[in-house]
């Protein structure tokens, strides 16, 4: 093994393509956190606390296949390395998986429900199919924490320029592939983004490498859960980031919601071809990729940990703030959202480096290399936030008497209200109050590279 290629620089086509992996998983991930409660409810037909309760009870399966999916990865052993075949592998039945998820077949209410419990279930299946050895992958990528954060800085630029994509056009192209059917709009919508999913995961698979060699996995499965739970800063990041993920989803799913019950959006341009839902969610993910491009310097100047909590606390600030802006000042609206979703870039790029930088910190507490398993939680948090963070405000518009293309009541306005801006800042002030607990530093972090690379030198020699 070469030592000195191993803590080289990335180069910035590795940079992007590992980013664009992110991409390809935003086109779905993004597509369902904002448009999949309003397709179940408006469109699909399905009652809001039917499909919330769906979005929550299907978890279940997830608790049990993320950490699975993490040991099997960790346990690959093939000629591309142990993450990067799930990359070529996966991607074809999780393209197909998302287009059947919107296929929208005429059944019975019972039906429609049964169909959604099944197709969610699958999907989410393949997501953490593919998503976990994606994630697992940055920390073989580079042993150095600093590369890891620009290669995580690329990622979410382009899980960002993937939302961007799917809040800036899917609206748009529902109405124009679907007319007055906007089953086959999202029908056919969801085709375009699979294609181009199964394609950039290829070029993803095909423009990086495993730096990192580790050690034949020979340690059993409870051994590698016994030495993650010894890992406070772990336990700590995978709380926080469901948190902050269910914030972020609350808000986002409750976006369609607001703009067309509480500002009255009937579909007008308002600029361009956007009209007030797609302007609004356009804006906001463009505030999150600058934060995403600015996280690097940020974090040069503080630690990681000391900006998630700044940043949660202040997009709760932003939250509250929003709520008190009238229908009529729709621009002030948009800066408000955008600034909080520029928070949001900050924290969610963060919080995916600091995955890696606990799993470094495992390996080297204990000598197991366990990072599929170790960022499998990193999945599991950001599927149970938004599976969280999707169902609470089906279950606000049911408790507040909301019915779905009927003029609303005071009490349905007030808790649509309450749903995209009270609702998420509790997630938010409780994440960067659970951050406080986080221990490992920028001192630590130097350490244990240094100490890591010596131990790897000399399995080497």
């Amino acid at each position: 093994m070469n030592n000195n290629a191993n803590t080289a620089q990335l180069s910035f086509r590795e940079k992007v393509g590992y980013g664009l992996g992110d991409m390809a998983s935003n086109f779905y991930m993004g597509f369902f956190g904002l448009f999949l409660l309003y397709y179940y409810t408006d469109v699909f037909g399905i009652s809001p606390a039917a499909a919330a309760t769906m979005l929550l009870v299907t978890k279940v399966v997830d608790a049990v296949s993320d950490p699975a999916m993490g040991l099997i990865a960790d346990r690959t052993d093939s000629r591309w390395g142990k993450y990067r075949p799930y990359l070529l592998w996966v991607a074809i039945p999780y393209a197909l998986l998302g287009y059947l998820l919107f296929l929208g077949p005429d059944l019975s209410d019972t039906g429609k429900l049964i169909y959604a419990y099944v197709t969610y279930t699958l999907v989410m299946l393949a997501y953490t199919a593919i998503n976990v050895p994606y994630s697992a992958l940055l920390a073989v990528i580079s042993p150095v924490a600093e590369e890891r954060t620009k290669a995580t800085q690329f990622r979410f630029i382009f899980a960002s320029l993937g939302t961007l994509c799917v809040g800036a056009f899917a609206t748009p192209l529902v109405n124009w592939l679907g007319g007055d059917d906007e089953v086959l709009g999202f029908r056919l919508t969801i085709i375009l983004f699979a294609v181009l999913s199964v394609l950039i995961f290829w070029i993803t698979f095909a423009t990086t490498r495993e730096r990192i060699q580790p050690k034949q996995h020979k340690s059993g499965i409870g051994d590698d859960f016994a030495a993650l739970l010894k890992n406070v800063s772990w336990i700590v990041l995978v709380a926080t980031g469901i948190l902050v993920v269910v914030g972020l989803i609350a808000r986002f799913a409750s976006i369609v919601f607001y703009t067309k019950y509480y500002l009255l959006d009937d579909g007008a341009l308002v600029f361009l071809i956007f009209d007030r839902t797609a302007l609004l969610t356009s804006c906001g993910l463009i505030g999150q990729l600058v934060g995403a491009l600015l996280t690097p310097m940020l974090a040069a100047r503080f630690e990681k940990h000391h900006l998630v909590i700044g940043m949660n606390l202040l997009h709760a600030v932003l939250l509250g703030i929003c709520f008190t802006i009238s229908p009529e000042h729709f621009a002030l609206i948009v800066v408000v959202h955008s600034l909080g979703i520029f928070t949001f870039g900050v924290i969610i790029t963060l919080l995916f480096s600091m995955y890696t930088d606990c799993a470094e910190y495992g390996e080297w507490r204990t000598g197991k290399n366990t990072a599929g398993l170790t960022v499998s939680a990193s999945m599991f948090s950001l599927k149970f936030g938004s599976a969280v963070g999707g169902a609470l405000p089906g279950f606000m518009l049911a408790w507040f008497g909301f019915v779905a293309n009927e003029v609303q009541t005071e009490s349905a306005i007030t808790g649509i209200r309450l749903m995209f801006n009270v609702l998420p800042a509790v997630f938010f002030v409780a994440a960067g109050a659970l951050m406080v607990f986080y221990r490992i530093d920028r001192k630590t972090l130097s350490r244990i590279e240094i100490e890591l690379h010596e131990r790897r030198s000399a399995v080497v020699t």
